[in-house]
């Protein structure tokens, strides 16, 4: 049975839920979007759950934000990635791709439930961190200057800790 998440904003205008396989906070993204939208450390980390659970209370107060992503050319392109968070207190709720329909990104720092603690993590967009960010990367964790090949599912299941 998956696991139940519940979050919220901080000012408490929005609450929410949704269902979980794979709830280990351990992909941590360095990307400047995640660390100014969301990072507290210099990153910012999603979670991965089945948005046809998610339950919202608060609706009208969320707000929805899509980064420009640079090209290289000088110009750029809109996300596709949805950037949900409240209008009232600022906080970063989830994040959806309607390029994955079925799943929802909730923001870890936004989960009231208690999460399990990962046995490694995995530190991504090494290339775009703040000159001030030290990361703390332990002897198993992996790290990546850009995205990591294994998707969050696929960490979970290659661990075992994949919640049928």
């Amino acid at each position: 049975m998956p696991m139940a998440l519940k979050g919220s904003c901080r000012c408490g205008a929005v609450r929410f839920s949704c269902d979980s396989h794979a709830p280990y906070p351990y992909q941590l993204c360095y990307c400047s979007i995640c660390r100014k939208t969301a990072g507290g450390g210099g990153y910012a980390i999603n979670l991965h759950a089945d948005a046809a659970t998610l339950q919202v209370e608060g609706r009208d107060a969320i707000g929805v934000f899509r980064a420009e992503i640079a090209e290289g050319t000088g110009r750029g392109r809109l996300s596709s990635g949805e950037r949900n968070f409240c209008t009232r207190c600022g906080t970063a709720l989830w994040l959806f791709d309607p390029t994955w329909p079925e799943l929802v990104h909730p923001f870890a720092s936004a989960i009231d439930s208690d999460l399990p603690k990962p046995p490694v993590r995995t530190h991504l967009m090494l290339g775009s961190k703040a000159s001030w960010v030290e990361p703390a990367i332990g002897p198993d964790d992996l790290t990546f200057e850009e995205y990591p090949e294994q998707s969050i599912e696929d960490w979970h299941r290659s661990r075992g800790l994949w919640i049928d």
